[in-house]
């Protein structure tokens, strides 16, 4: 690895990642940095539909033939 990160964990999520990791025998940095790119990977595959309807114009729009002569 060329790049470290530290990070403050809470109580909590530090006991939760301690068991995580000794249940299934990875290090808790590897399960960190699997999550991280599952969620890099999500992020980057997000669809342009997650616009949609968030635009407001005629309701006609869609059908229109733009700038074709008649």
């Amino acid at each position: 690895m060329s790049h470290a990160l530290t990070i403050r964990l809470t109580p909590a999520l530090d006991r939760w990642l301690s068991r995580l990791s000794a249940q299934t025998g990875l290090p808790k940095g590897k399960l960190v940095r699997d999550q991280l790119e599952r969620m890099r990977a999500a992020t980057t595959k997000r669809s342009f539909l997650w616009l949609a309807g968030s635009i407001e114009a005629s309701p006609t729009l869609s059908g229109r033939r733009g700038f074709a002569r008649k």
